[in-house]
């Protein structure tokens, strides 16, 4: 399958699994039928007598559900009607509080009262609420008033209801938690790719989109019942748990951004701004985690609004890299643009007084699986990217590397490639080297010219045929080596010398004269332990010898360690290779 029917097949999954989301995963709440809304609400101080401002009827604001945190205590009012059902629990959405009472009023005016701790509140069924048990509520009952001291978020107030039970395990909650936990295993998808992407390319990107994966997986698992039913933790801690992972979320998403799109295709400004965000949002988070009274009244007004901000980076940002012509902002833009949209709910609900508070959680949802799988198609499209990038600039540095192991001239290999190779080469079988140079090539040049001369290199090149078992080099100016391996390594790089003026003749006339050389060519066993250097150094000095005995000749004798051979047909030496070390004939004499 290409990347491209790949791209198609994810796509069309996500489009599905979003209409599945949208027709399946409802709000998942108690039957509205079932529900006992507040109809008065009122707010006292916690010093205050708690049945006193109960039986207060001027205290109480009706009709109008526009709640306020100015006071300590917040009381809500809900009244029992003759064919309700009687409730057993109170639920509403989770925030931090520091503890809650429960009235039942009977028609006779005899109270029974709970008081609960925060840390005791229940987790309830209904993603993102909690339960607390209320006094007996019996057919003579009327009213049930609970008050909240030092609540932290309107929503726990806008969202209060009576119930006659949690959530029933039945087919609609069933299938809107498969749906939902089908959706967090579809999270685990980016985690795995990143981590195989991470071993190949080491990019930070891949890291942070694994981050972001995860803190978007447990946002889904916290602010579902899927905690409940997995393991149950306190109301209250899943509330703080609820604010530093969203805080990791966002954190984790302008780190991502920052990172992910390509260099040079965003504003070094906004690019910059986006480490702020990272920064701002945790400590937004964790700060109203640890501190949630400090500013109760307005605290989570202002810790909505914080973080407009970062949604308008975000936006700018990714709008920014469009404009440059990213690919990697194409997938984020539609990635990020449910959850941007949930974001805005959030801010414009959270921080405009009038307004109920909305966490547009089924629009979260669908951002979570839009941004974890249109991201990670920017993931394995950046991957492909890079590694075409990195193919070619390996593909160029392997270019420039055998470039710089080649003469230009001749196209023959030269002595760095000789040098860097030997060891590799003598361990494949060769073990012949020959250092040839031509005679008397200085006057070629200075009768003919230099374009001439370089005609004759060229040509002697050729007459050296590098094949698999003899490898060519010009180590400069007019001298070559030859690399052999086989029995008659010897006797092969003679014909060649051979051969050259031929050669020379055939592609280079009117010289007036052949062009010869002279070689020396050492040998030397499997066994024995020769490295370059010294090989090249025994070479040469046969070299020398050849130029004294007159030129247009090889000699060749056998590294010490090496059994006795000598190829018949050429000139050889039986001396020592000591005898060499100090010729009595300056180099600038002989190589002519």
């Amino acid at each position: 399958m290409s990347w491209n029917d790949l791209r198609k097949v994810l796509a069309t999954t996500v489009l599905s699994l979003v209409m599945l989301a949208s027709m399946g995963i409802a709000p998942v709440g108690a039957s509205e039928t079932m529900d006992i809304r507040s109809s008065c609400w009122t707010s006292s101080r916690l010093s205050d007598d708690l049945v006193t401002v109960v039986n207060s009827p001027r205290r109480w604001t009706c009709g109008d559900r526009t709640y306020s945190l100015d006071g300590e205590r917040t009381l809500l009012r809900f009244e029992i009607g003759p064919h309700d059902v009687l409730p057993r629990y109170l639920f509403s959405r989770r925030s931090a509080l520091v503890a809650m009472h429960l009235l039942a009023i009977d028609r006779d005016g005899e109270m029974r009262q709970t008081s609960l701790p925060a840390g005791e509140l229940l987790s309830a069924l209904s993603g993102g609420y909690f339960k607390a048990p209320l006094p007996d509520v019996t057919h003579d009952t009327r009213q049930v008033v609970v008050a909240f001291d030092l609540p932290s978020h309107r929503m726990t107030l806008e969202r209060a209801y009576l119930s006659s039970s949690d959530l029933a395990m039945g087919p609609e909650h069933l299938r809107s938690l498969l749906l939902l936990a089908t959706l967090a295993g579809m999270l685990f998808i980016p985690v795995i790719f990143n981590a195989a992407f991470y071993r190949i390319l080491g990019e930070p990107f891949l890291l942070w989109h694994s981050l972001l994966t995860i803190s978007l997986l447990l946002t889904i698992l916290v602010s579902s019942g899927l905690a409940v039913v997995l393991f149950d933790p306190p109301a209250m801690t899943l509330s703080w748990m609820t604010t530093v992972i969203f805080g990791v979320t966002v954190a984790s998403g302008a780190m991502f951004t920052h990172s992910f799109i390509e260099p040079g295709r965003m504003h070094p400004l906004l690019r910059r701004a986006l480490l702020v965000c990272a920064a701002w949002a945790m400590f937004l988070s964790l700060s109203h985690a640890a501190f949630p009274f400090v500013g109760r009244s307005i605290q989570s007004t202002i810790y909505t609004a914080a973080f407009a901000p970062v949604v308008i980076i975000f936006i700018l940002s990714v709008a920014d890299a469009l404009r440059r012509g990213s690919r990697a902002a194409k997938f984020q833009a539609i990635g990020y643009t449910p959850v941007i949209m949930a974001g805005l709910v959030r801010l414009a609900t959270g921080v405009v007084p009038w307004l109920e508070s909305n966490d547009a959680m089924l629009l979260f949802y669908t951002g979570c699986l839009c941004e974890a799988l249109f991201t990670a198609l920017g993931v394995a499209d950046r991957f492909m990217t890079i590694k075409r990038e990195r193919d070619s600039a390996r593909f160029e540095a392997d270019v420039l590397e055998r470039l710089s192991e080649r003469d230009a001239l001749t196209g023959l290999l030269n002595r760095r490639a000789i040098e860097q190779n030997f060891d590799k080469l003598r361990a494949e079988g060769y073990r012949t080297l020959a250092v040839l140079d031509l005679d008397h090539f200085k006057s070629i040049n200075d009768v003919h010219g230099h374009v001439v001369g370089d005609a004759v290199l060229k040509a002697v090149a050729e007459a050296l045929q590098a094949d698999p078992q003899v490898h060519a080099f010009r180590l400069g100016g007019e001298e070559f080596v030859l690399l052999v391996r086989g029995e008659d390594g010897q006797a092969r790089v003679d014909r060649r010398r051979r051969a050259i003026p031929l050669v020379v003749a055939n592609t280079v006339p009117h010289l007036g004269r052949p062009v010869t050389a002279s070689m020396g060519v050492a040998d030397t066993s499997t066994n024995a332990d020769v490295d370059f250097a010294e090989l090249y150094e025994q070479a040469d000095k046969l070299l020398y010898e050849a130029k004294l005995s007159g030129r247009n000749r090889t000699r060749g004798t056998l590294v010490q360690g090496s059994k006795s051979y000598v190829e018949p047909g050429f000139g050889t030496s039986t001396k020592s290779p000591e005898c060499f070390r100090s010729p009595k004939t300056a180099p600038g004499d002989v190589r002519q």
